[in-house]
């Protein structure tokens, strides 16, 4: 596809309008007013597949990828069984494959079943293709157990992706604890969970020289102990997750105010009211308050934070549709990032081009790989509601069912191929050509 008149931004976020090659096809299209991006790399997501089909799979993931703008994702290994052997992770970059949709890479648990008591093989899981280690949602607990977990990994040449978080203070906590937790009578979750964690995981990535990665990084607290880690010279990376921009505790009770819109005592007039105790909005690490999101922005701006990365998490309803305390934690959130951040922008809680370098160049860093010649089509200006029907993903729990959007992916390119095509836009382009 060849796109005339187009303002094209680069993973370092210089920009330039003209003529731009997507892809190897000769099809040209008039690009004005649209964006063609890099392909955004999703450093956190859930394909639920093997184990757990009925939230997702590989190709419905990786179709609703595509939607989402993100052509590479790295499959979390919180699947039944967990993803720690050599064959699981050749199946699963198989399946990913013949699903033809984004590209999925592997990252294979740290221990056995995630159980957190005995490594799993990373030498060999690293050389079957996995490109990171996680348990994901369980943390490595066992600080000498953690510590080898990292040696092995470093001699492996991969980094280390930690849920940080100390159970123990953490509790039965269902939402960050605060005033709004209070008010609704829901178990706290306090931020020293997290933070104590982020200190203690960073002492001993220091301790052994090996890259560690703190995913979904929500606390202002923790922003800055990255950052002092950083200044130190430690190997640590981090992400922010699009909720955690754009979201606050105050959407447990109700709310439906983006973190940057004014507080009016109701949700703005294009916003749905929620109900309180919505489960959907119910996600680990919790949705925080406006301090620790203006924090992550700053982060961003900073360069502390190296990455924005969904943490997709879909859910079937039988897991969510349930008392709040009794949910799973989780959003579904791989379709509608890229429009909740193109919103924020608008808002100038941040500038698109440091978005877009922790949406491509900055993941592709944390994982060591080199960028692809993946791209994106995005036309800033449309607008859509998210809806059931709307979304691909077989995970519907999201609390911005029912929100207006502006942004949308049009069109995604995936080893030169055009692999999502917006067929309304294709259309209205083409008999806008045609009128011409």
């Amino acid at each position: 596809m060849i796109l005339t008149n187009v303002t094209r931004i680069d993973a370092d976020g210089r920009s330039s309008t003209g003529r731009h090659q997507a892809g190897s096809g000769t099809e040209t299209v008039d690009g004005s007013g649209l964006l063609l991006l890099p392909g955004l790399i999703d450093l956190h997501a859930h394909l639920r597949e093997p184990g757990f089909e009925e939230s997702e799979t590989i190709a419905t993931g990786a179709h609703a990828a595509l939607r989402g703008g993100f052509t590479t994702v790295c499959a979390m290994p919180n699947t039944q069984p967990a993803m720690d052997a050599p064959g699981l992770v050749a199946e699963l970059t198989a399946r990913a494959r013949v699903a033809r949709g984004a590209r999925v890479l592997p990252v294979a648990a740290i221990t056995r079943g995630r159980a957190g008591h005995e490594l799993a093989d990373l030498v060999e899981l690293a050389a079957a293709g996995a490109v990171a280690f996680s348990d994901d949602g369980d943390p490595v607990d066992d600080a000498r157990l953690f510590r080898s977990a990292l040696e092995y990994a470093r001699g492996a040449g991969r980094p280390v992706f930690e849920h940080s978080q100390d159970r123990v203070l953490s509790g039965r906590g269902v939402m960050h604890e605060g005033a709004v937790s209070a008010d609704l009578g829901l178990a706290g979750l306090s931020p020293a969970a997290e933070e104590t964690a982020i200190a203690r995981d960073i002492a001993i990535a220091r301790a052994t020289g090996a890259r560690l990665h703190l995913q979904h990084v929500s606390t202002a607290a923790g922003i800055d102990l990255v950052r002092s880690a950083k200044a130190a010279g430690a190997s640590v990376t981090c992400e922010v997750t699009p909720h955690h921009l754009a979201l606050l505790d105050e959407w447990v009770a109700g709310s439906r105010r983006f973190a940057w819109e004014p507080v009016r005592g109701a949700s703005p007039p294009q916003a749905p009211r929620g109900v309180p105790y919505d489960s959907a909005t119910k996600v680990n690490p919790p949705l925080r308050g406006e301090a620790d999101v203006r924090a992550l922005w700053a982060g961003l701006a900073d360069g502390t934070v190296d990455a924005i990365a969904t943490d997709h998490a879909p859910h079937a309803s039988i897991r969510k549709d349930v008392e709040y305390a009794e949910a799973a934690f989780g959003i579904s959130g791989i379709e509608t990032a890229l429009s909740v951040l193109l919103m924020a922008i608008d808002a100038r809680m941040g500038e698109l081009s440091v978005v877009v370098r922790a949406l491509t160049s900055g993941p592709a860093r944390v994982l060591g790989l080199a960028l692809t010649d993946d791209a994106i089509v995005v036309d800033p200006l449309r607008e859509w509601t998210v809806s059931v029907e709307a979304l691909a993903s077989r995970g519907k729990n999201t609390p911005l069912l029912g929100r207006r959007l502006r942004g949308r992916v049009v069109a995604a390119i995936v080893d030169g191929e055009v692999r999502y095509a917006d067929p309304a836009w294709k259309g209205a382009r083409r008999a806008e050509a045609v009128a011409r």
